[in-house]
């Protein structure tokens, strides 16, 4: 079964100069500048929900699972470092095969229509298409988290970057996830380098442009026990795995009035072979 969904895209700047976002509010809208315009397409969402086995990490680029986490409360971040970062970096361990593996941030979301902006104490689930890193700037993070006598040597290995993402309290029947399957992305045409302007720094993610070819699917009614991992990047990148998941949370027409907001953690990670 799938769904009708208004997804939003990215069209870069006709002049041809570099997309940006300032991540400043606007004082007057309370919305980010940013000089690239946004492509709302209506596409089909597949909801998978007892075909999840059919996805993986290498192939589509993201995994479901099924696993109760020990913390949750989700109402402390330092809480949250000591007790969800150690219990998720084994379960990752566990599920990639991977010998190392960083916790290095994670986001709370819990969907408020009446805010006008989307500060980070008050996070709103992510209404366009995108990927969280490019090629850059998750090779710009591994020397941020490692001593730089380990950084050559962790560069020559396989390493990615992967978002661990569940439902929090309830249901995530409001505003779900939804996840590109990598073999329908064309990877030189479809993504977009967008720089992403902070008052001390810069930093780069990718937006995605509009191809009728994209297959999107999520997973229906996904509790706190469910979870889905997804790439953010892959250091392997001549083809033979999935290297990202272009992602985006929409608004599933069908979705049952006073369905209660989506509240949801995400936790990206550092993952090495």
């Amino acid at each position: 079964m799938s769904t009708t969904a208004q997804l939003t895209y990215s069209i870069p700047p006709p002049d041809g100069s570099r997309p940006f976002t300032n991540m400043n509010h606007d004082s007057f809208t309370g919305k980010r500048l940013h000089n690239w315009t946004k492509d709302t397409h209506y596409v089909q969402v597949e909801d998978v929900r007892g075909k999840e086995h059919r996805y993986t990490l290498d192939t589509a680029g993201f995994q479901f699972y099924r696993h109760p986490a020990n913390h949750t409360r989700f109402l402390d971040d330092e809480e949250i470092k000591k007790e969800y970062y150690p219990e998720n970096m084994e379960l990752i361990k566990k599920l990639t095969g991977a010998t190392r593996v960083v916790l290095f941030d994670h986001t709370i979301r819990r969907r408020r229509p009446d805010l006008v902006n989307d500060s980070p104490e008050k996070r709103q689930p992510v209404s366009f298409v995108h990927v969280d890193q490019t090629t850059s700037s998750a090779k710009a993070r591994v020397p941020r988290h490692f001593p730089a006598s380990d950084v050559p040597a962790l560069l020559q290995r396989r390493y990615q970057i992967i978002n661990l993402w569940r439902p929090i309290s309830h249901s995530a029947i409001d505003w779900p996830l939804a996840l590109c399957d990598f073999r329908s992305v064309n990877a030189e045409e479809d993504l977009m380098p967008i720089s992403l302007i902070y008052p001390d720094h810069e930093g780069e993610t990718l937006g995605v442009k509009y191809n009728p070819k994209h297959q999107w699917i999520y997973k229906s009614a996904m509790d706190p026990e469910d979870l889905v991992l997804f790439k953010c990047f892959d250091s392997i990148e001549d083809g033979s795995v999935a290297r990202l998941t272009p992602h985006t949370a929409f608004e599933d027409p069908r979705t049952p009035e006073g369905t209660p907001f989506r509240e949801s953690i995400e936790i990206r990670a550092l993952v090495f072979y």
